[in-house]
């Protein structure tokens, strides 16, 4: 975790996950950082200090991709399973299971106002799910 503005070193060194990280975004809210990983896992980091928090197991292999309802509210994760999941980020829980692609998921974004998630992967198609 970096401040570039006030100081080049690193505010928090962040580890913990067993293989290599695709993917790290912050909530729109800043209060969370999400990271995906080779490891099947999803981790959650205390935006402003770097802290851990949680980790998220749902995926049978690796995510490749994780992205922020506008809200902060709500995180989806795309992976090499084939699946999208959707995350309750009270509960940290699974609040949708969304399979629909014939192979490995890349790509995931929500729409502005939260209702549609859009994905794509190696199948080459793009899929829009409401939420």
């Amino acid at each position: 975790l970096w401040s570039p503005e006030k100081d080049k070193k690193s505010i928090a060194r962040m580890t913990g996950h067993q293989q290599l990280i695709n993917c790290v975004a912050f909530s729109p809210d800043g209060r969370t950082i999400a990271s995906a990983s080779f490891d099947k896992s999803i981790r959650l980091w205390d935006g402003r200090n770097g802290k851990f928090l949680s980790t998220l197991r749902g995926h049978v292999q690796a995510v490749y991709m994780v992205a922020w309802s506008s809200d902060s509210r709500l995180l989806v994760s795309g992976s090499a399973d084939s699946t999208l999941k959707v995350w309750n980020m009270k509960s940290r829980k699974i609040d949708q299971d969304l399979p629909g692609h014939a192979d490995e998921v890349f790509a995931v974004d929500w729409a502005p106002d939260g209702l549609r998630v859009a994905s794509g992967g190696k199948d080459k198609v793009l899929r829009l799910w409401q939420h």
